[in-house]
């Protein structure tokens, strides 16, 4: 049987940025925290101004939830 495995190097493209690797996936996952809390407090807020009743009532719990939200979240 014929041997297909590799004998040269492994890493055949341009050098790898880490730092910047490192950079992006941090922003990511920033984004992704901020960005699911942000639709939840979107959520929440609509629910209870549907229950509720009052567009600024729903309006302040949003901005109190996207606060403490924050808060936690750092």
């Amino acid at each position: 049987m014929a041997d297909h495995t590799p004998t040269g190097p492994v890493e055949l493209g341009a050098q790898m940025d880490y730092a910047e690797h490192d950079r992006t996936y941090k922003a990511f996952l920033t984004l992704a925290k901020y960005g699911s809390l942000v639709c939840a407090a979107i959520l929440v807020a609509m629910a209870f101004g549907f229950f509720v009743g009052g567009f600024f009532s729903g309006v302040i719990l949003f901005i109190v939830i996207t606060a403490l939200g924050a808060l936690i979240l750092r």
